[in-house]
């Protein structure tokens, strides 16, 4: 599954169970962003063991985006089988107060800052 947008890239590899974004994420509103949702509630739905979200090329990403990322996260936290691993970079500002957050939505949720 693959999602592609003038400035972004979704994707999903069935394989390794991760979901990658790239790119810069300035989609207005929930409308804009509900083919990603439905992504992503699609992942959630399989119900894999762990989902890992690899956003460490992921430069920009507004508050529209931050909100689908935490609805996805309570999601989650809701299909208690479920692991999450957020990975992030220390070198993007916006990553490293706004991931910490997921945490505390779901403190089960492993953060990897690289």
């Amino acid at each position: 599954m693959e999602i592609k947008g003038k400035d972004y890239d979704v994707s999903y590899d069935a394989k390794s169970e991760t979901v990658s974004c790239q790119g810069s994420l300035r989609l207005s509103g929930k409308d804009e962003y509900a083919p990603i949702v439905q992504l992503l509630n699609e992942v959630a739905d399989r119900e894999p063991t762990t989902i890992t979200l690899d956003l460490r090329q992921l430069k920009f990403l507004n508050s529209s985006g931050i909100s689908m990322l935490s609805k996805f996260t309570i999601r989650v936290r809701q299909k208690e089988r479920i692991k999450i691993v957020v990975k992030g970079s220390k070198d993007i500002p916006w990553q490293g107060k706004s991931l910490k957050n997921l945490q505390r939505l779901m403190p089960k949720l492993v953060l990897e800052l690289e």
